[in-house]
């Protein structure tokens, strides 16, 4: 792959439906799979916690209260802060190490 240009990497657990035989991946995309029964190397779960620690205290009272504050955390998250949150740097060495 050296000399590919990388637009996307997809982290996956190794649940069996990201493992479809006939799964065409484009050329420009790597898939990362991590160890089973691993979720705090899923990025995913890191934001989610991210977002739970900001609304621990916040104490909504209603759906609908839990809901704005939700949201109002979802829209302050910058492609900056889901990087710092979900950057791996196993990752990025592996990338490295592979050449791309």
């Amino acid at each position: 792959m050296p000399g590919k240009r990388i637009n996307s990497q997809q982290v996956l657990d190794n649940g069996g439906f990201h493992k479809a035989k006939r799964l065409q991946v484009p050329e420009n995309v790597i898939l990362l799979f991590q160890p089973p029964h691993c979720p705090e190397l899923n990025p995913i779960e890191q934001v989610w916690q991210y977002l739970k620690r900001r609304l621990r205290w916040t104490l909504p009272t209603t759906l609908e209260q839990l809901r704005q504050q939700l949201s109002q955390r979802l829209t302050a998250l910058t492609p900056d802060v889901i990087a710092s949150i979900t950057g791996r740097q196993s990752i990025l060495e592996a990338l490295s190490v592979a050449g791309i």
